[in-house]
């Protein structure tokens, strides 16, 4: 039986967001335009950060620790009643499906923006759930749910239903307490560790038996149901591709969908979330067979991560409903005014190294911005949620999401294109992020032709981390950037000062290395490119490994260039990033470590006057004195990036002059490291 919200009904002009980051800003930007009061809350990790810039108050919670800060419900609560708050929205995460905070402001006369405690109540627990849900008709996996854990009844059970089966912790959430037994003989070993791992992140060894499907996609359907008894579905999301059971990439509509399957998914839906007295805005996940079964997964009692491709399908804004609703409102349509407009994509840009198993980053964003003019892009097609700026600092005490890039266009290829020009337009310095690799899963074949399921990135594991093969084409681009930065360096100088190889009357000509950034001290790996030309205007001509190119470069919009190789024009995005050339296109991101290595002056080598970091990494050990004389190739300094060592050897016979960095500091991708002094 369905159970009522006891709503408050009562309209409010100031709203705290009870969260950090993009949503926070998101939230916000919405509670503005309806003209209400927004209070954030921050931690000293957060002090200034954006959300906290761009709200009318803020207030302080406590330390970094979430559980000290975003997590301390009174402390919440005391900030709503010191501000005049009269509701709090609570984003995701943190306190977003937390019953006794939505208690708490019940007891203190605020409105939460979102379900009651009951509901999440209901939802929270999954054996439970999923009885509510039989009830209410919604199709659920073959499986067993009971309350009675005995090792032998739940081995027969999970014999009863055939392998493979899936073992979930009936409290758990986020992939943990959760295996996949492929036989019966795996079975009590995995039982022991989902019970472990459950008992350690939840306090709790309950667990439940699913038929594992091996091939499913993941589905899932926006409810909003209102306090007046009305609930709608707005339509679906395909949210498939994942990495370690966290999206990544997520769709609406999904592929392949029908509309007597979209109408039935639908309505099984809002049937959930009537059956557990549901208010404002949630999401209904299903597992969908290649049969076009689909089965009941569970239920987010909150705002999804991946709303905004919902709303660009459909031109509404959920923040406005769920406040709307909030204040007592009914919903603003019916189920039969809802519409599908499009196709919309949505990629989570996180601080995290996909090359080293998606570890999280951390540090300063030196420039973080979108080139939508020099892409050619739409701005009524691309939405960038972001809770970070240009100088912001990336910690390590939180989800590691900066953004998310949400696109739109006409129908599936359409807007899969402008997703992959609005990755390559997006530019982030100074921390390592995983936008290459959203552009290397956008760009694969299987996911432009939607061959779809749970298991994408394991599936196509060996192309999407293949090494980098580098082109003749991708070389030339990057010594051209490269040589021109040179030329433009030397512009004001006089030709009678130049030590640059320059001479009057005769062909300037400059050589250069190009390599791998991971592998600069790999002499294997590098490639030389001798650059020639007569003068500023006119082109140059490359020697790439015997091969000659007339090459030119004309600067666009932004951060947009042309290079044209012997009459064949590439328009790309390309940056510096110290000494590393970074040129992106709809196809994909390449990155060169550039050198300058030509021989001048009557056979004497040039030396660099600096030394740059080739990567993000820290540095180990400083291993000589500066002033001290040193033959080229010495080594001068040891830094670890990556899991590994590199050591920076002198670049010819001189001394060091000074050292920017000590053991210990972390350095940034092209960072001067030391100032070298060659001999005379």
């Amino acid at each position: 039986m369905s159970q009522t919200h006891d709503t408050r009904n009562t309209p409010f002009d100031t709203l705290l967001v009870a969260n950090r980051g993009e949503i926070a800003c998101r939230v916000m930007r919405t509670a503005r335009a309806m003209g209400l009061r927004t209070v954030a809350v921050y931690s000293d990790a957060d002090a200034n950060a954006r959300h906290v810039r761009e709200a009318d108050e803020a207030i302080r919670l406590g330390p970094a620790a979430a559980r000290e800060s975003y997590l301390k419900i009174e402390a919440v609560v005391e900030a709503a009643k010191r501000t005049g708050a009269g509701a709090i929205h609570p984003g995701y995460g943190f306190l977003s499906e937390n019953g006794a905070f939505v208690e708490a402001l019940d007891a203190a006369g605020i409105t939460f923006v979102g379900p009651p405690a009951s509901a999440i109540a209901a939802m929270g627990d999954k054996s439970a759930a999923k009885a509510r849900m039989a009830n209410a008709g919604v199709p659920l996996v073959p499986g067993y749910h009971g309350d009675d854990q005995d090792d032998a009844l739940l081995k027969a059970e999970a014999d009863k239903i055939g392998y493979p089966v899936l073992l979930k912790a009936s409290a758990g959430g986020g992939g943990k307490g959760m295996r996949v037994v492929e036989a019966p003989e795996q079975f009590q070993a995995a039982l022991d560790g989902c019970r472990r791992e459950s008992q350690a992140a939840f306090g709790d060894t309950r667990m439940l038996i699913e038929k594992y499907l091996t091939q499913p996609r993941h589905v899932e359907v926006q409810v909003f149901c209102d306090s007046h008894g009305n609930g709608v579905y707005l339509f679906e999301r395909d949210c498939s591709v994942q990495r370690r059971h966290q999206k990544v990439l997520e769709e609406a509509p999904a592929p392949g969908m029908t509309a007597e399957l979209r109408r039935e998914m639908g309505e099984a839906a809002v049937r959930a979330a009537k059956e557990i007295g549901y208010v404002g805005a949630g999401t209904v996940e299903f597992l969908l067979d290649k049969d076009s079964s689909f089965y009941f997964m569970e239920m987010n009692t909150r705002l999804q991560v991946e709303h905004p491709v919902t709303e660009m399908i459909t031109g509404q804004d959920l923040v406005e409903w769920q406040l709307r609703v909030a204040m007592g409102e009914a919903l603003p349509l019916q189920q039969e005014e809802l519409t599908i407009t499009g196709h919309s994509f949505e990629a989570r840009l996180y601080a995290e190294d996909p090359e080293q198993d998606f570890l999280p980053a951390t540090g300063k964003l030196t420039r973080f911005a979108m080139d939508l003019k020099g892409a050619g892009l739409d701005p009524r097609q691309v939405r960038l949620d972001s809770g970070v700026e240009t100088g912001d600092v990336v910690s390590m005490h939180y989800d590691p999401m900066l953004a998310k890039l949400i696109v739109h266009g006409d129908d599936r290829d359409q807007a899969l294109s402008t997703l992959n020009r609005a990755l390559a337009a997006l530019d982030v310095q100074g921390v390592v992020t995983n936008r290459a690799f959203l552009q290397r899963l956008a760009t694969h074949p299987a996911f432009r032709n939607a061959e779809l399921d749970t298991r994408f990135i394991e599936k196509n594991e060996a192309t999407l981390f293949a090494p980098k093969q580098y082109t003749t084409e991708e070389y030339a681009g990057a010594a051209l950037i490269g040589l021109n930065q040179l030329a433009r360096e030397c512009e004001s100088d006089s030709p009678w000062d130049r030590h640059d190889g320059f001479r009057l009357n005769a062909p300037h000509t400059i050589r250069i290395s190009l390599c791998d950034p991971a592998h600069v001290q790999d002499e294997a790996s590098v490639v030389v490119v001798e650059g020639t030309r007569a003068s500023g205007a006119d082109p140059w001509d490359l020697t790439i490994g015997g091969e000659t190119l007339t090459a030119r470069l004309q600067h666009l919009e932004g951060d947009a260039v042309a290079v044209t190789l012997n009459g064949h024009r590439r328009r790309l995005q390309a940056r510096r990033d110290g000494n590393v050339v970074v040129m992106v296109d709809p196809r994909g991101e390449t990155r060169l470590f550039w050198r300058r290595i030509d021989a001048i002056d009557h056979g004497h080598h040039e030396a660099e006057s600096t030394l740059t970091a080739p990567m993000h990494g820290t540095v180990v050990a400083l291993l000589v004195e500066t002033g001290q004389k040193v033959e080229k190739g010495m080594p001068l300094m040891v830094m670890e990036a990556m899991k590994m060592e590199h050591t920076m050897t002198a670049p010819a016979d001189g001394h060091v002059e000074s050292f920017h960095f000590n053991a210990g500091d972390t350095v940034g991708q092209g960072d001067v490291l030391l100032e070298f002094a060659p001999a005379e």
